[in-house]
């Protein structure tokens, strides 16, 4: 078996240990960022990282199935290298809860025995420990992050090999599994891009020699780029994964935000929204060849008119969409708020705070902020103690959910 690397003792993260990007991998971030970020495999072991911070495990996993009312697509499940249907998995809710679509434990046990993976998706949104890890991650790569695990039976594979189109972190939990992994057949895939598409390549690449060919036991993290062939395979016991995949943004995404600011611009043309001359032949090539000089024309203007201000805003608007900020427990944030002596409060976590005028924007929403204010709430950015904020203004923030009690 080969590992790719031989890795250097932990980077430490500034924040403490334990957090974000230092918890999945055993290089310093600059190494990490110029040899595999997007490049290339690296392996992990547990005795070069920190301890685990995702709080998962067997007793998380029969939480969510039975306990929390999780509905599809939360939970699928896997056998043979397919997908279920979600129908053979599910139940309705019983009294007062008319869902039809709620997973019924009783279903998964017996598909569990006889052979299928459970794959409980969104861990993000449904797993307080892991949320935070994959919060932290998200903040250390600049690229939003999602949670899955897989929970396989001894001795089953649950996918065939395939590739992903987005980067992933693959930490084991509990049980073994054997990771072979292979080059791509499609270098940097878009989500358009799926391995579907390309079955045959797949197939053909997937008889070709590993270039990792390891077992992950508990503890151990496998980093994979986008677009590189994986299959796994659990050994002995149960083995349960945790998937970290980053949905990277790329140029494309660039591209797309500066065509639909070329876009608006174009709307805003008389000449542009001008018809076509009456009697235009639609179905005759000639037609679009003799608009081409002039529609490039509008185009090149569009683009001259088209700041980095407007790109900065859109791609903006992608990471606050992407991403959600620390939770809050509503109720008591409420009260905290209202209470005539309150706690001490903190910054939330995670917000994505950037300035529109006078219009601070958020992962929580738009807050309008006085020019008096607007000094106050910059410092408070920027790390000032929120105690230093007039009390109004404190209580404003902490109704708007940008402050959070400490502790």
């Amino acid at each position: 078996m080969s590992d790719p690397v031989t890795p250097e003792p932990p980077a430490v993260d500034p924040r403490g240990p334990g957090r974000g990007l230092g918890t999945l991998t055993a290089l310093d971030r600059s190494r990490f960022a110029t040899e595999h970020w997007g490049r290339a495999p690296l392996l992990s072991r547990a005795d070069d990282l920190p301890a685990p911070t995702h709080g998962f495990g067997a007793a998380a996993v029969d939480e969510l199935l039975s306990r929390r009312g999780l509905r599809t697509p939360f939970l699928r499940m896997a056998r043979d290298g397919a997908t279920l249907d979600p129908r053979e998995l599910t139940l309705g809710g019983g009294v007062g809860a008319a869902v039809g679509d709620q997973v019924s434990e009783d279903k998964v046990l017996r598909l569990f025995a006889e052979g299928a993976t459970i794959v409980l998706q969104g861990l993000h949104r449904t797993w307080a420990p892991v949320a935070a890890t994959a919060r932290d991650l998200a903040a250390d790569l600049g690229h939003p992050v999602q949670v899955n695990a897989y929970v396989t039976p001894p001795q089953n594979r649950g996918f065939d090999d395939h590739y992903d189109v987005h980067d992933v972190f693959v930490v084991q939990v509990e049980g073994e599994k054997h990771w072979r992994v292979r080059p791509p057949v499609l270098d940097l895939p878009l989500r358009n891009q799926p391995w579907t598409d390309r079955r045959a390549d797949v197939a053909a690449a997937a008889r070709a020699r590993p270039v990792v060919d390891t077992v992950l036991r508990p503890g151990d993290c496998l980093y994979l780029p986008r677009g590189w062939l994986h299959s796994a395979t659990a050994l002995g016991g149960t083995s349960t994964h945790l998937t970290f995949g980053v949905h990277v943004w790329t140029v494309r995404h660039v591209a797309e935000d500066l065509l639909a600011a070329v876009g608006r611009v174009l709307d805003t043309d008389p000449a542009v929204r001008e018809a076509l001359p009456l009697g235009t032949d639609a179905l005759d090539p000639a037609t679009a060849g003799g608009l081409r000089d002039r529609v490039r024309a509008a185009v090149d203007a569009a683009l001259d008119a088209v700041g980095d201000d407007d790109l900065a805003a859109a791609l903006a608007r992608r990471a606050r969409a992407a991403q959600r900020p620390e939770p809050l427990d509503v109720l008591a944030q409420h009260a905290a708020a209202s209470a005539e002596v309150g706690p001490r409060w903190r910054l939330r976590e995670h917000l994505a705070a950037r300035w529109e005028g006078d219009v601070l924007v958020t992962r929580v929403g738009r807050l309008a902020v006085t020019p008096e204010e607007r000094g106050a709430v910059k410092r408070l950015l920027a790390g000032t103690d929120p105690e230093q904020l007039p009390s109004d203004l404190r209580r404003r923030l902490a109704l708007a959910g940008l402050l959070v009690p400490v502790g």
